[in-house]
């Protein structure tokens, strides 16, 4: 039921709470003014009963028939007495009573030859003695004072008792301060909660606390169920949000939130990223087995940054698949280009048929093959590893189709590696290769030579092209995916560089860019340890 009628808004539920508060306020004030107010009934009250009790004892108009036995005698002026004594004193009741408590005469003769309450009393003991008694039937505060003959013994007792208001009595007199106490803090919790209403709604975008609760728990179904890794970084370097897949991929584990970024047991490339403010744009880490794309990007409030959200994909199985396909790509345009050059030889070869030149068809089938063994030879000279020696082989015959040179420096030597180096090497040459052609011809560069060694265990590889070389301000950038020199409609652009550094950081190598030495083109060095002769 509750639910059908709670405020939806926070200054209501705030009114709701406040209200519910003043009214406990006001019941609690309300008894302890009751109590209070009987505490001051009985103070101010006893006090007047006990003198009003303790002249009567004291006088010798009544003192004098106790002592001497004639009360019977002078009831009719102890009972006038009495009445006197109460509207004196504003009394309820006033008694005179026997040693036992039988009332003996009454100012009201309601209570004649009744008994008096002597529960808790000590008058009997010859002591004057104040408190609540029942004054048949009300609750009164009363005052008992012995009357004592010149023996010191105890002959009457007098009484004068005075019934406590009633409740309602009491609560007229406590009730007009307590509704303007009750009006006042009304005004101000109405006041309050409206003030308090904008204070958090302006702190909150507007939201209500309902609002507020279900976008905290789309946070954390979000969290929790998104493939990509987010951090967020406040500005002061502490991680205030972090989703599961973000501690897999980055190895976070424990409760990170609000701990600072250099406090944690991260790599350091990943620890930098973190830390840094700055955005970055698909941004390639290696991090153990795993191949990291990571977006970073600010987040500005009122011209300050307040933080930093940071993505994380996981891309190894994507780029071990684009390089895949990158090999395939080339070993097909290598056959295409291989194709088209044998169409034209033979259609070459066909028409001297036609015309009857065979001195001139074994001829040209003579320098055909001899030039085809002499690109094998040049490559084989320098290159043992077969799977690396096809592909420089291949990519010569795709290159001279582009009018380009590919060659083998003489200083190169490469001998059989094994399998896995093998094919990092294959992919990282195929890429450098495919890039310094397109650079070349670009530019009507004619000419790329690549260079192999083994020195130790670490493969050196320096592909040298003819192109238009690469920018001062581009350097940093070259290796991020998605750039290129090429055409923006050109497919799968702004990859082979990528891969080329994935592979590199894979194995704990390097690759750098630098002017050629004429200070044309570009040199793209690069360093592969791990290598193991095959």
């Amino acid at each position: 039921m509750w639910s059908r009628w709670r405020p939806a808004t926070l200054a209501g539920q705030v009114l709701v709470l406040q209200l519910t508060v003043l009214l406990v306020v006001v019941a609690v004030a309300s008894v302890v003014s009751v109590q209070q107010s009987d505490a001051d009934f009985r103070d101010t009250r006893g006090a007047r009963m006990r003198a009003a009790a303790e002249s009567m004892a004291n006088i010798a108009a009544v003192r004098d028939p106790f002592v001497q036995g004639l009360v019977e005698r002078r009831r009719a002026s102890l009972t006038s007495y009495t009445q006197r004594v109460r509207n004196n004193y504003q009394a309820g009741g006033v008694y005179l009573a026997d040693p036992d408590g039988v009332v003996l005469v009454s100012s009201d003769f309601a209570g004649r030859g009744r008994q008096v309450d002597l529960g808790g009393s000590t008058v009997q003991q010859l002591r004057t003695w104040t408190g609540d008694v029942d004054d048949f039937g009300d609750r009164a505060i009363a005052a008992q004072v012995p009357i004592i003959d010149d023996r010191g013994a105890l002959v009457g007792i007098s009484m004068v008792a005075q019934s406590y208001p009633s409740l309602a009595e009491r609560a007229r007199g406590v009730l007009p301060d307590l509704l303007a106490v009750a009006g006042l803090g009304l005004g101000l919790g109405v006041a309050g909660s409206f003030l308090l209403s904008r204070l958090v709604r302006r702190r909150t975008r507007g939201l209500e606390p309902a609002a507020i609760a279900a976008l905290a728990d789309q946070r954390e179904a979000l969290l929790h169920s998104i493939r990509e890794g987010v951090v967020a970084v406040g500005e002061d370097g502490t991680i205030t949000v972090v989703s599961d897949s973000a501690r897999e991929l980055i190895g976070l584990e424990g409760d990170v939130q609000g701990r600072a970024v250099d406090d944690l047991d991260l790599d350091p490339a990943v620890r930098d990223l973190l830390a840094d403010g700055a955005a970055i744009r698909d941004h390639v880490v290696v991090l153990g087995e795993r191949v990291l794309v990571v977006n970073r990007n600010p987040v500005v409030e009122g011209g300050r940054r307040v933080a930093s959200v940071t993505t994380l994909r996981d891309r190894t199985e994507l780029l071990a698949l684009q390089s895949e396909l990158s090999a395939r790509e080339s070993i097909t345009n290598t056959l295409r280009a291989q194709t088209h050059e044998f169409h034209n030889q033979l259609h070459t070869i066909s028409g001297l048929v036609q015309l009857g030149e065979y001195d001139e068809v074994s001829r040209l089938v003579g320098t055909l093959s001899r030039r085809r063994r002499e690109i094998s030879d040049a490559v084989l000279a320098h290159v043992a590893d077969p799977a690396v020696a096809a592909l420089l082989i291949a990519k010569t015959s795709l290159a001279a189709e582009r009018g380009v040179d590919l060659r083998v420096s003489a200083t190169s030597s490469l001998p059989r590696l094994d399998p896995e180096t093998s094919t990092d090497v294959g992919t990282v040459v195929g890429n450098l290769v495919d890039n310094a052609v397109d650079a070349s011809v670009s530019v009507g560069g004619t000419a790329v030579e690549v260079d192999l060694r083994l020195v130790g265990d670490v493969v050196h590889l320096a592909v040298t092209d003819t192109g238009p070389g690469v920018p001062p301000d581009e350097v940093g950038r070259i290796f991020r995916r998605g750039w290129s020199s090429k055409a923006p409609t050109t497919e799968g652009r702004g990859v082979g560089l990528a891969l080329v550094q994935v592979v590199c950081e894979r194995r704990g190598g390097a690759v750098a860019v630098r002017a050629g030495g004429d200070g044309t083109g570009a040199v793209f060095a690069v360093r592969l340890p791990g290598a193991e002769v095959g």
